[in-house]
């Protein structure tokens, strides 16, 4: 049976806010340091937009994360299952966000950074800051609230397949 439109367009939607979260809260502590997804440049941490394998990682596991609750949310309603797929779904929904988040990060979002204290900050409030990248478009909320969109409303193009 075709996959519901509303139940990808939820999964997508869960996959990409906690793929994000994972990626961004637990990927700084990569080791290795971030490249701007973008353009493949070296960044600080904490950069907008800029992405490690860890923190790839780490959304993938959201994605799975959601993916499994979704199995175990069907099954306990009595509805078909197929565990594979949905874990699938949700690991491809959550590393896709990710990717539309970092991408959207990059250039609608704008970071700087303080040579002084060597970390990113707020440019405004920061007089010697350097520009990193991103224009000053959106805040991280709306970064967030667009990949999520962007994400939901191709969760159903996908999973119909």
């Amino acid at each position: 049976p075709q996959a519901s439109s509303l139940a990808c367009a939820l999964i997508a939607h869960h996959a990409t806010s906690l793929a994000d979260t994972l990626a961004s809260e637990l990927g700084i502590l990569s080791k290795s340091q971030p490249i701007l997804i973008t353009t493949g440049r070296r960044v600080p941490p904490g950069t907008n937009g800029g992405v490690t394998l860890l923190g790839t990682g780490f959304s993938a596991l959201g994605g799975l994360i959601i993916g499994i609750a979704a199995v175990i949310l069907d099954t306990i309603n009595g509805l078909h299952v197929q565990p594979l797929s949905y874990v699938m779904f949700g690991i491809s929904c959550g590393i896709l966000g990710s990717i539309v988040d970092s991408i959207l990060g990059a250039t609608l979002q704008v970071t700087h950074f303080d040579p002084e204290k060597k970390v990113v900050c707020n440019g405004s409030l920061v007089p010697a800051s350097v520009h990193i990248s991103g224009r000053d478009v959106l805040s991280n909320a709306q970064v967030n609230v667009a990949s999520i969109l962007i994400t939901s409303i191709a969760g159903p193009l996908i999973g119909s397949y």
